[in-house]
């Protein structure tokens, strides 16, 4: 506006002074002389307007476009789009510097980062590292990006044992879940993330979590108990991948253990449901040439999630004694196509318990854990396997009933096995279709909480790279929930856990992100 007010006046005076000075050409010299001054003046003045920020600026580079969110850069340098295939990232600079004004560009939304780094199916426990190529890709181009996420249900379940429905993707409980069937019109999850650019190399996370259907609240899903908002996830990030390889966070984050993902657009694999952990602690990454390592110390006791570290005989998380290491690589194939693999350790999971199992409770000593895992992009098709275990028995899985003295303590294990394949409906590869299998262990052959199987056959539609439709067909065989796994509950001591138990799950839903 100013600058388009400044050029009328010089072109007005200009008009009003050239008829007077036409016919002499001192004059016509002296209106060139005026004619330079004014664009000196123009040109001091354009200098000024740019200074102040006045002028308006050149529209920075967007995404281009895509069916669906890119994969969260899990591995390498050539992530595996195992996330939400075939999407790439755009190059750019760093949407915000420290020398900026701070009240420039001091809010926005991006929602294909939003989609990723809220996303519960895949990338779990590599956020750190998507906000960091979200940086360096430009997709944070704000001092402070708000991201939110809904996931909306209706599913109808059966099972062939009365209040016994084994699908985890929300907690078995007969406070919910009454009869031999269930059908639900429900909210899973929302989520309400703040992600704060302080500098180029210091980025805080704060994730706000609302989950009703997978609540540690008593009562019913309408219950104030489970109804509670929790401070999910926050941490202070320290890195810039656009300078240097490493990185390191400080707070309450996913553990480097495993890769817990799935290729199902909703359910989460056992894997995932056994082994992947939630805990306050330092971690130092190192990620470049398709080479990712992590290390994370973990506070002891008895974390938020997959971990328990006692402290002098107890479960007060007192003292840093428990750590995670991750190291993976993703190697480039033909065409695009790469092949990642990588393997953890962790000194304490949460299988520690004696009996009666009961979550939280403190242990005699910790048990260490291991895992290995691997994911191909083979162009439409993805796969992916992993293997999870402890390195010791876990004592809860014996039980002291006479009925059940034959069933000794075992190491738990969870294995996953999944492939996804994608479509070209209304865009490229925008529908996938996949089929996983995963199975958690947990007892002696034979015995009623020996395992737990699921089967899961999905279909994902993104109509926008940030809202994906999805439904699924799920079986589970076996019930053995985590609490009381070996007894000690009921009056006779005898466990509730129930090998013939079955349930099968049909289940509609959105998932959609800012």
């Amino acid at each position: 506006m100013k600058f388009a007010l400044i050029a009328g006046v010089s072109l007005l005076s200009l008009g009003l002074a050239a008829p007077a000075l036409a016919d002499d050409d001192s004059r016509i010299e002296e209106l060139e002389a005026r004619v330079q001054q004014l664009e000196a003046m123009n040109r001091q003045l354009l200098e000024v307007m740019q200074a102040q920020g006045l002028l308006p600026q050149a529209d920075a580079p967007s995404a281009p476009s895509m069916a669906h969110p890119a994969a969260p850069g899990h591995h390498g340098d050539a992530p595996l789009q195992t996330a939400h295939h075939g999407a790439g990232h755009h190059e750019g600079g760093h949407g915000m510097s420290h020398g900026d004004d701070f009240h420039q560009n001091l809010v926005g939304i991006s929602p294909e980062y939003g989609y990723q780094v809220l996303d519960h199916a895949e990338g779990v426990n590599t956020r750190p590292l998507t906000i960091l190529n979200a940086a360096r890709n430009g997709e944070l181009d704000r001092r402070v990006t708000l991201s939110g996420d809904v996931t909306a249900l209706a599913n109808y379940q059966e099972s062939n044992s009365n209040t016994k429905f084994g699908w985890l993707m929300r907690h078995p409980t007969s406070a919910n879940q009454i009869g031999e069937t269930v059908s639900e019109f429900v909210v899973h999850s929302a989520q309400l993330a703040v992600t704060g650019r302080m500098t180029d190399s210091i980025t805080l996370y704060s994730e706000m979590l609302y989950d009703p259907e997978q609540s540690f609240g008593s009562g019913t899903l309408t219950d104030l108990n489970r109804n509670q908002i929790q401070l999910r996830r926050a941490f202070v990030l320290f890195g810039d991948l656009e300078r240097t390889p490493w990185y390191a966070a400080i707070g309450k984050m996913d553990t480097p253990f495993g890769l817990n993902d799935t290729v199902s657009p909703f359910t989460n694999s056992t894997n995932w449901h056994a082994f992947a952990g939630l805990a306050t602690g330092g971690m130092v990454g190192y990620y470049n040439n398709g080479l990712h390592v992590r290390a994370m110390a973990i506070q002891g006791g008895s974390q938020f999630r997959a971990h328990n570290a006692p402290v002098e005989d107890t479960n007060v998380p007192s003292r840093v004694n428990n750590f995670a290491v991750d190291v993976n690589y993703t190697a480039a194939l033909a065409e695009g196509r790469t092949l990642m693999a990588g393997a953890s350790y962790t000194e304490a999971t949460a299988y520690c318990q004696a009996y009666p199992v009961f979550h939280f409770n403190p242990c005699d000593d910790n048990n260490p854990g291991w895992a290995v895992y691997a994911q191909a992009d083979l162009g439409r098709l993805e796969l992916l396997g992993e293997y999870a275990a402890t390195t010791e028995d876990w004592p809860g899985t014996a039980s002291p009933v006479p009925i059940y003295s034959a069933f000794e303590a075992v190491a738990p294990s969870a294995f996953t096995l999944g492939g996804r394949y994608w479509f070209d409906l209304n865009a490229t590869e925008d529908f996938a279709v996949s089929f996983e299998f995963s199975r958690f262990v947990s007892g002696d052959d034979g015995a009623p909480w020996e395992k737990q199987d699921q089967w899961v056959l999905g279909g994902s539609y993104f109509i926008s790279p940030s809202v994906n439709l999805f439904g699924e067909l799920i079986r589970t065989e076996g019930w053995v929930p985590l609490n009381f796994l070996s007894g000690g509950n009921l009056p006779t001591g005898e466990s509730w856990s129930e090998s013939d138990a079955s349930t099968n799950v049909f289940t509609l839903g959105v998932q959609a992100s800012f």
